[in-house]
């Protein structure tokens, strides 16, 4: 997965157009937004584009120059608000903060430079839609939400381990007899294998547990047989 705003110029059908979605992961299109400006950091805003939002992707296309545009995926936007402070900024826009694979010192350094001539887009860390409606700062809002949550943050895969061993291939101290703790346990339960790691087990160790609770089983009976001796 690629961190942080691409350029995007991909478009399809008459007009304005719209992008060109990945059909192959399933990808599409949820709502079109027409008349909305895009703030790229500290710099001005682009002339107003239409936004298209994907279930994968935030895309923002220029009405003016053809060969321009932005997306960037929602698993890149680490936070999405309504902002209506005009402290914060002059207009209601939706605030977006995107995650890069360039570090914040090196964007910031591009980004404070708004006579810049060329931009590296994914260095941005801070996006602004400004819609020509600020009435449709909630539904855009609410629409943003929904797709987030179809773009959950991947988790992480812990390492698996298939080890498999037999009894006496287990350490010597692995055990309540031995000296000291060890990363294979015995296990009293029977519903739990004899030796594990991360919860794998096999035949081998079934049959190894059925083994120790068959010498169990011998154990108590020999026991209920010197009880009844014993009472005669």
């Amino acid at each position: 997965m690629v961190l942080g705003l691409q350029s995007f110029s991909q478009r399809t059908g008459e007009g304005t157009g719209q992008p060109i979605l990945d059909a192959e992961n399933d990808e599409r299109l949820i709502h079109v937004q027409p008349g909305v400006a895009i703030v790229l950091g500290n710099r001005a805003p682009e002339s107003p584009g239409t936004l298209h939002i994907s279930t994968k992707r935030i895309v923002w296309l220029s009405d003016v120059d053809m060969q321009k545009g932005y997306a960037v995926g929602f698993l890149s936007v680490s936070l999405h608000a309504v902002s209506r402070d005009p402290e914060a900024y002059p207009s209601p826009c939706i605030y977006t903060q995107i995650e890069t694979e360039a570090g914040e010192d090196e964007e910031s350094e591009d980004s404070d430079s708004e006579c810049e001539q060329t931009l590296d887009v994914s260095k941005i860390t801070e996006m602004r839609l400004v819609p020509s409606d600020p009435n449709q700062l909630e539904s855009l809002f609410d629409i943003f939400c929904q797709c987030a949550e179809l773009n959950p943050e991947p988790e992480e895969e812990e390492e698996e381990h298939n080890w498999i061993f037999s009894a006496d291939q287990m350490p010597d101290d692995a055990g309540p007899e031995g000296g000291e703790e060890s990363e294979w346990q015995l296990s009293e339960n029977p519903a739990n294998p004899i030796g594990y790691s991360n919860g794998n087990h096999d035949l081998s160790h079934c049959v190894l547990e059925l083994q120790i609770d068959d010498q169990r089983f011998d154990d108590a009976e020999e026991m209920d047989f010197n009880t009844r001796s014993s009472h005669q």
